[in-house]
Parts: structure tokens; C-alpha cells; sequence
């Protein structure tokens, strides 16, 4: 199995025929993922990259089977966008979108308790690369020739430094089962412990490579999870080392608003776990190394 999404995900775009969407889904296509179609209100009954498409994601679910989505729609309907894939069945929607304002992202995650666990839809973003499953499945933006099939999963909220990792582990002959991209933004669909905890469960990765940053308290709350409820090991990196407190960096999220939220911090909090810390960016693939012995 992989995490998330596998070679038989069924995947639709929403905002398939724009600028990006096309550009994206095309990528995609290329690299194997089965991209089945795709939503533009307006266009629905006609092709695109020799895909149907439909006015509506229920309209697409049902004639396809879509079971996963992606959204390259602009920020003011990317809310809109996620909850309708929500309610047409989806059970995985990744919002590549930048710009959510904070208070959609509230009303989305609000929205989505009217679903029970097993029913629930997961949300990947925004303002992240996506996911990708090397050899099976890509549903985001990376350059998916970087990544080597393995064993390693990666999760990061920033999408260079996911690729940077995943690069330096390709060139230790090291692969990856799955990389996920939550989103640097303040408030997220899925947080470094709701992934870790699915790591935990695949048979197929070995080990978990976290990439985080300053801001926010999500890194040590899956350290914590990780102490108490993992066996397999856990390494991170966490950017920030020299940020000032109180000042944006890069990512909406990137901000120290209170205790625990500083690089050096989260890096002593992890330590307190077990976690293993990669000192600085240029040995990540070198740190997970040494800990796969």
C-alpha cells in the first residue's frame, strides 16, 4: 500500500481547464497518475487533455469514480471548492491553492465534522506541493523525477525542502514511500500528526522525515504523539534557527506567537521525545541515513 493515494487513485482536477490546472494535470498525467477527468462549471460535456469534463465534482464522482481531487481554483473559491468535493464522496482533496484566507480554512474544517471518521474526506494544504507516491501516484506540483521508490516517508511544510530532502536521499540511494506537503499556512487540513500516525500503520515505510519550521505548535504535538504511540523512527529538521521572534517568514504560519514555537525550542521539545534532529538543511538525507543504520 502507500499513504494516501496509491497507483489506483482515481483522480480529478478542479479548475481543470485553466492556465494551471492544464499545466499541472498534464505533469501528472506524464508521470502515471490516473488522472480521470476534471470540474469546470460552465465547460461540462466537453474534453480536455483528452479527459471528460464536468460542471460539477458529484457529476464527476459518478461517472468516474473519483476518489481524490485537486484544486487549481482561485483562493476566494477554493472553500466552496473543498466542500463540495467533501460532499461528492472524495476521500482525498489536496488544495495546491496559496491565499486561503484563514477564516475559509475555518469554515471548511467546521464543515467537514458533519462526517464521520471513516467518512471523512482528508484536506492536504493549502499553500503545499501535494502528495506523491514515487512509482504509483502524483497529486500535487513537484518535479516527480527527484523522487526514488522506498522507504522513507517524508512530510514537510515547506515544499523546496521536501524536495531538497527527497533529492539527497535519491542521491544516498535512498527512496521515498510517500511525501506529503501540508501547507505552511497558519490552519491546514492535515497536521504532521495526522500523517506520522499514517505512517505508522503503512507497511511500507520504515521511517518518518519531518520538515518543519517556526510558528506554530504542530511539530512537538507529533513529537509527542510519536513518543507515546510509534515505533518506527522519527527525524526532523526544523528552519528557523535565526529567525527573529515576532516576524513572518516566508509562510503565513511562520510567525512565534508563543512558547515552543522557536526553532530552537521545537528542536529541544523533539530531543525530549526521541526524535532525531537534522542539524541543518545540507544533511537531512545524511541524518536519515545514519538512523536506517
Amino acid at each position: 500500500m502507500a499513504v494516501i493515494i496509491d497507483k489506483n487513485s482515481k483522480i480529478i482536477i478542479q479548475g481543470f481547464t485553466g492556465k494551471m490546472g492544464t499545466f499541472h494535470a498534464d505533469e501528472m498525467i506524464k508521470y502515471g497518475s490516473n488522472v480521470v477527468g476534471g470540474v469546470t462549471p460552465g465547460k461540462g460535456g466537453s474534453k480536455h487533455l483528452d479527459r471528460p469534463v464536468f460542471n460539477t465534482v458529484k457529476e464527476a464522482v459518478k461517472q468516474t469514480g473519483a476518489t481524490a481531487s485537486i484544486l487549481f481554483v482561485p483562493p476566494a473559491f477554493a472553500a466552496d471548492s473543498a466542500m463540495e468535493a467533501a460532499d461528492a464522496g472524495i476521500k482525498t482533496c489536496v488544495a495546491i491553492v496559496d491565499g486561503i484566507p484563514s477564516h475559509d480554512m475555518i469554515k471548511i474544517k467546521r464543515y467537514m465534522r458533519r462526517y464521520t471518521k471513516s467518512g471523512k474526506m482528508t484536506l492536504v494544504g493549502p499553500n503545499c506541493a501535494g502528495i506523491i507516491s514515487p512509482g504509483k501516484s502524483m497529486l500535487g506540483i513537484m518535479p516527480g523525477h527527484i523522487y526514488k521508490e522506498g522507504r522513507v516517508g517524508i512530510i514537510s511544510r515547506s515544499g523546496t525542502l521536501g524536495y531538497e530532502a527527497a533529492q539527497q536521499l535519491k542521491n544516498l540511494n535512498i527512496g521515498v514511500s510517500t511525501s506529503v506537503g501540508i501547507g505552511g499556512d497558519p490552519i491546514n487540513g492535515s497536521s504532521f500528526r495526522d500523517i506520522i500516525e499514517k505512517f505508522e500503520t503503512d507497511d511500507e515505510t520504515d521511517a518518518i522525515l519531518m520538515i518543519g519550521e517556526i510558528g506554530g505548535p504542530q511539530e512537538v504535538a507529533a513529537g509527542h504523539f510519536a513518543r507515546e504511540n510509534m515505533k518506527k523512527p522519527v527525524i526532523a529538521y526544523i528552519a528557523g534557527l535565526t529567525a527573529p521572534k515576532g516576524r513572518v517568514m516566508g509562510h503565513a504560519g511562520a510567525i512565534v506567537s508563543a512558547y515552543g514555537e522557536s526553532a530552537v525550542e521545537k528542536v529541544e521539545l523533539l530531543k525530549e521525545c526521541g526524535v532525531t534532529i537534522s542539524k541543518n538543511p545540507s544533511v537531512m538525507g545524511d541524518t536519515v541515513k545514519r538512523v536506517l543504520g
